[in-house]
């Protein structure tokens, strides 16, 4: 058990050094675990906060445990001797000093050392076209391009537009154009993906807040498959439709297997599943023959192969396996 006021600690002098050596070797070791443990060691701007995990050292109290002690949801800890202290809001340091004023009360030169086990207060959300979604923890400042980077940056699909969304308890969004959503709890702000990224406008990189939600949409998008060098789906960006050339130059161009007179988009019914077929001929297009048409976002242009084409190409492949030396068409 500590020592109180009440009974003079023997040999103070001899004990005070013995304290300091104890601090000191339990510097040393801290310092030699490896990353593992140094990897949470929060950083001097952390601000703990409900759910954080603590691990709790004084040297000559036996009492306190070595196992990890949680920030209730009212921001406080329970330690044995000292009882219930306010960590919520104060950064390691804070409370580290806070600690030592408390047991002063048992030990003339207390020796306190807070690490923090587990980061769980300061959670961000980042949803969408994101390479991780989910929950994030934020250590110390972190602004929305920091932010994105711990999701893993965003994937090739993503929209033109991030939205955040935030508390309105924890103050206004800095940012042109927010506004409250229908609960009237939260704003919600945009910001241009290629604006945050080629920080075109730096007051857009605004501070993240932990509760935030970071919304990356998936971008609106055509596709072209069937007989074409490259099939897949094309984000369209900040333009809101493309044309058939566009989207065929995308593709690489249309296959040597292509019956370019017989493709179709098919095109999205309103409120519905289904899918109109509207004809389409590449040829007369490519040839100038024919106005160019427009894509609409979610739109596919299907490209289907010549069977005589294919039959030929079959044919003369198999001559070319028996042996015969006939040479393969290209056009």
């Amino acid at each position: 058990m500590a020592k109180s006021h009440d009974s003079p600690i023997s040999s103070g002098a001899a004990m005070n050094r013995v304290s300091l050596l104890l601090a000191a070797l339990l510097a040393a070791l801290l310092a030699s675990a490896g990353p593992a443990l140094r990897a949470q060691e929060a950083p001097a701007a952390y601000i703990l906060g409900p759910d954080d995990q603590l691990v709790i050292r004084v040297v000559d109290i036996e009492e306190v445990p070595d196992k990890p002690v949680r920030i209730d949801m009212r921001g406080n800890i329970n330690l044995p001797i000292v009882g219930r202290i306010h960590a919520g809001g104060l950064t390691v340091e804070q409370l580290e000093a806070e600690l030592v004023e408390k047991f002063a009360a048992v030990l003339q030169t207390p020796t306190v050392t807070v690490f923090v086990a587990e980061f769980r207060s300061q959670p961000v959300s980042v949803l969408g076209a994101v390479r991780t979604p989910g929950v994030h923890q934020i250590r110390g400042s972190k602004t929305l391009f920091e932010v994105l980077s711990l999701a893993g940056g965003l994937n090739p699909d993503a929209g033109s537009a991030i939205r955040i969304t935030r508390r309105k308890s924890a103050g206004p969004l800095p940012l042109p154009g927010a506004t409250d959503d229908s609960s009237g709890e939260y704003q919600v702000a945009e910001v241009s993906v290629k604006s945050v990224m080629e920080a075109q406008n730096p007051k857009e990189n605004i501070q993240v807040l932990p509760d935030d939600v970071v919304t990356v949409p998936k971008a609106e998008m055509v596709y072209v498959i069937g007989a074409v060098h490259r099939s897949g789906g094309f984000v369209l960006s900040e333009k809101e439709n493309i044309s058939v050339l566009q989207a065929l130059s995308l593709a690489e161009g249309l296959d040597k297997m292509a019956a370019g007179k017989d493709a179709r988009i098919m095109r999205l019914v309103p409120e519905s599943d289904n899918r109109l077929e509207i004809p389409v001929n590449l040829k007369e297009i490519l040839a100038g023959k024919s106005g160019d048409v427009s894509l609409r976002a979610n739109d596919i242009l299907f490209v289907p192969t010549s069977g005589a084409k294919s039959a030929f190409t079959r044919g003369i492949e198999v001559a070319i396996q028996m042996g015969t030396g006939i040479a393969i068409y290209r056009r």
